[in-house]
């Protein structure tokens, strides 16, 4: 099964996610022991129209882990030619004939699917828009559940946070949906919550859900909460913030092998003193993204290493001699 962009989560099947997680695994004892020069004549450009610490480094550690080489920039909006009106398309036309693969964080939603579409090397979607999808952080993070739980059937899940705009959190139900009995609690505060677009995908694969703006109730049945950011001045009343926080409090309530997940960043959502709990993952969830991002760039990297390479040096004909 092979890749040719990663744009949206909707585009991975079971199957495929059994793959990547599979070679995930075999990437963490390859990173363990420094890393391959297996792809040392590849070249990655790291595209990001937006600020990122943890997805940039991630992918470029992944590629150097590799044996690869990156090109990088962070504020692609400010130091490109698009301060100058250069489109997207005409970029990325340029980039993809001096690189193997782009990793793309663009502020508009629907910009890594522009990108893809005049792309002569894989896309892959780093964060688009401020409602759109972020794929790669949704692999990682069903990566860490299923690493832990040797399954995804069957989890209980309660997805907590600023959900009408997390990007995070819009990719990872709709990989939710692929597995059986799966049951999603999404909790946030009223003005933030979860997209109509998302719920009907849900209801149209019979997914079970529901919307709550309290936590602490479901804390004591779930199997992973799945915490994700809230930014103050999104929400009218500082009550509904504490309702959809985790605090030592809400520790006590939950089940002793239950799982804390966040994408990172973090403000107000996770008091610290939760960082020293065993249940607390989010750290070792944030250090999965190398496993995944690696597995993934191999996957992509064999849609190339199928196409039979020209001779070299080019033959002349013999009118030309």
């Amino acid at each position: 099964m092979k890749l040719e962009h990663v744009i949206e989560s909707q585009q991975f099947t079971v199957p495929l996610l059994m793959e990547l997680f599979a070679r995930a695994r075999q990437m963490e004892r390859v990173a363990a022991r420094g890393g391959t020069r297996d792809y040392a004549g590849r070249i990655m450009a790291s595209l990001f129209y937006q600020p990122s610490t943890r997805t940039r480094f991630s992918f470029e550690a992944a590629m150097y882990r590799l044996g690869g080489r990156v090109l990088s920039t962070e504020h692609a909006g400010a130091f490109s030619s698009e301060v100058e009106g250069e489109q997207l398309e005409d970029t990325i036309r340029i980039i993809s004939g001096c690189s193997d693969v782009i990793v793309l964080r663009h502020h508009e939603e629907g910009g890594a699917r522009r990108a893809a579409r005049v792309s002569r090397v894989p896309v892959v979607n780093a964060g688009d828009g401020g409602g759109g999808q972020h794929p790669t952080q949704a692999l990682l993070d069903l990566y860490t559940i299923y690493r832990e739980r040797r399954t995804l059937d069957g989890l209980t899940i309660a997805i907590v946070g600023e959900l009408d705009r997390g990007r995070t959190a819009r990719s990872l139900a709709y990989l939710l949906g692929k597995f059986e009995r799966v049951k999603i609690h999404f909790v946030s505060p009223p003005e933030v919550r979860m997209g109509r677009d998302i719920l009907d995908h849900l209801d149209e694969h019979d997914v079970w859900y529901d919307l709550s703006t309290d936590v602490e109730p479901i804390a004591g049945e779930v199997d992973v909460i799945y915490q994700t950011r809230i930014r103050p001045d999104r929400v009218a009343d500082g009550a509904s913030l504490a309702r959809c926080a985790i605090d030592e409090r809400l520790l006590r309530r939950m089940k002793p092998d239950a799982m804390i997940l966040h994408p990172l960043p973090r403000t107000v959502e996770i008091d610290k003193a939760v960082d020293g709990d065993p249940r607390a993952l989010y750290f070792k969830q944030a250090g999965n993204g190398l496993f995944v991002r690696m597995a993934l760039l191999t996957l992509l990297f064999e849609r190339d290493d199928e196409e039979p390479d020209a001779p070299w040096p080019p033959q002349r004909r013999r009118e030309d001699r």
